[in-house]
């Protein structure tokens, strides 16, 4: 069977929030590195401060409402993915100019270069997968978004 493994191996407990209240894009980006500092033990500050330096270098908002913020920080012990689902859209600055409601915090440590590269791809896989990110826009608790992000799609084309 052809296909692709999702993400949800690399989500933590805590790591999946639905119906975020976010307000605005530093909003949003503020609660995803508070949730991913639970996650982690790091602080919150720092995750928001490396994630806030990566986006200044371009948006993570790559479309169709998705967007990836992700950042490298040293001293954290392995990947770490953070998802939320927005209960209201918020400007992101994404480059087809739409409003992101998903979004999905990497975070890896400094020296994690090929598996940061993976575990991004993976994500943008399924975000770029229209049934995925449907079916994500309609979870309607955490398990069932766990279930949607980590099942093998068939990609083969009918």
């Amino acid at each position: 069977m052809t296909g692709t493994t999702g993400f949800a191996d690399l989500v933590g407990d805590g790591g999946i929030v639905i119906g975020l209240e976010a307000g605005h894009k530093d909003g949003l980006l503020t609660a995803l590195c508070a949730q991913a500092a639970a996650m982690t033990g790091l602080p919150s500050s720092l995750i928001l401060e490396r994630v806030r330096e990566r986006e200044t270098l371009g948006t993570t908002g790559f479309g169709q409402g998705a967007a990836i913020p992700h950042a490298r920080i040293n001293g954290l012990a392995a990947v770490t993915v953070a998802v939320a689902r927005l209960a209201s859209a918020v400007d992101y600055g994404a480059l087809d100019g739409d409003p992101v409601d998903v979004a999905v915090l990497l975070l890896s440590p400094e020296g994690a270069g090929a598996d940061h590269l993976k575990a991004l791809a993976r994500i943008s896989r399924a975000l770029r997968d229209p049934a995925t990110l449907a079916a994500m826009r309609g979870a309607g608790d955490v398990e069932t978004m766990r279930h949607i992000i980590g099942a093998e799609r068939d990609r083969r084309a009918a």
